[in-house]
């Protein structure tokens, strides 16, 4: 019974929130610019990009909240059958909302909500990696209380606690000799906790540096429901619900970023991330009905890094437009490619716009087009592989106000 359910639970995939599916779309004006923000502030969303900023500007308090479109798609090609297949997503709906308040001209306050991981990927009830994956819906929400200091004219620090939320629905077809109406369903949530810290410096009045680093997260999930629907009654007796435990490792991110004015309309930027995703090695389950076997599954990520350009342009005193480019390395061998984590070598272009209504009112907009480079990979654990490719359209709204 044990080697039954080994291959049934053990490739369940937990982490595709972490993997996969990292959510670079905290702010929309920097959304716009190729998700830059490192060196440079606009607002409120600093508390996120680098809370070392949070006391620039001219503003004693300041809000922004704002939310995201993502329409995506990625098409499989059976590397055995030849079948093309592709998922059938919903649309996905990431939210951001900052708040800051200048405490006296040295401190600065700030809190951030936000959902750097999540996504939802359906790739339906029939397709040819049911008994992998059928669909999966995963979100982490960030609650970060924020502190920055301004050591002096050009140096300034900041630090925030993060409490996570994570949560997942998870189902899949089980292989036979269940059958192929036989299925399990995944659920559970869990709180955590990390940090997100900043440094900023103006080197002169046109150049500047920023540098961030937000920590690990271990997201320990205790006491997740595993529940199996077996039409055939003979069976469901020996595929009784289950409890389990598993911890998952959502990665640090450190990011350098330098900023130049050209002029006093034009902005432009540069970032580089190094993403640690080699904590990442395995999925391990700990199941509390001894009939289902605890199991290890290799994912053996790898470290990765995000390369991001930019410029921002002030039109007018009502208008600032905004474009950018990035490129973001996947952190999954070809040999561990799971249709949870359908994540290639991704190419973002960026648009963006803001607009000034009076003193205390702005709103926000962004486009990102992202193209996944086509890939031919396996996950040798169940040999089952093709040539992946993706594509998606994000649009971004944004409202801001400050006094």
């Amino acid at each position: 019974m044990k080697k039954l359910l080994l291959p049934l639970l053990g490739i369940i995939p937990l982490l595709s929130f972490a993997g996969g599916f990292q959510v670079n779309l905290q702010g929309t004006k920097q959304t716009g610019m190729g998700h830059l923000g490192t060196s440079f502030h606009l607002g409120a969303s600093s508390t996120y990009f680098n809370p070392a900023m949070m006391g620039l500007g001219d503003k004693k308090f300041s809000v922004e909240a704002g939310g995201s479109f993502i329409s995506s798609s990625v098409q499989f090609q059976n590397g055995n059958t030849g079948v093309s297949e592709r998922t059938d997503n919903p649309i996905g709906t990431p939210f951001y909302l900052y708040a800051t308040y200048k405490i006296n001209d040295k401190l600065t306050a700030g809190l951030g909500v936000y959902t750097p991981f999540g996504s939802t990927v359906v790739w339906g009830d029939d397709w040819s990696g049911k008994n992998l994956i059928q669909d999966i819906s995963l979100t982490a929400i960030f609650i970060q209380p924020t502190l920055s200091y301004n050591i002096s004219d050009k140096l300034r620090v900041g630090a925030g606690l993060a409490i996570v939320r994570g949560s997942f629905e998870i189902n899949r077809a089980a292989p036979v000799p269940i059958g192929n109406d036989a299925q399990v369903n995944l659920q559970g949530d869990a709180i955590s906790f990390g940090f997100n810290a900043g440094i900023h410096y103006d080197v002169n009045e046109k150049f500047s540096l920023g540098l961030t680093h937000r920590s690990k997260v271990d997201v320990e999930l205790m006491g997740g429901d595993a529940t199996f629907t077996v039409v055939d009654s003979a069976l469901a007796s020996r595929f009784p619900d289950s409890k389990f435990d598993a911890t998952l490792p959502l990665p640090a991110t450190t990011t350098l970023g330098l900023a130049y004015k050209v002029s006093e309309k034009l902005l432009v930027s540069a970032e580089g991330s190094f993403v640690q995703w080699s904590g990442y090695e395995s999925l391990d389950f700990d199941f509390e009905e001894e009939v289902i076997a605890d199991s290890k599954n290799p994912r053996n990520y790898e470290d990765a890094m995000i390369f991001r350009v930019g410029a921002q342009y002030s039109y007018s005193e009502m208008f600032d437009f905004r474009v950018g480019f990035y490129y973001d390395q996947s952190p999954i061998q070809d040999e561990y490619f799971n249709p949870e984590t359908p994540n290639s070598d991704n190419i973002g272009i960026t648009a963006g716009l803001s607009g000034h209504i009076g003193e205390r009112f702005g709103f926000d907009a962004s486009i990102l087009y992202i193209i996944g480079t086509e890939r031919d990979s396996e996950y040798k654990p169940s040999g089952f592989g093709g040539t992946y490719a993706s594509r998606s359209v994000i649009t971004g709204v944004g409202l801001n106000y400050s006094f």
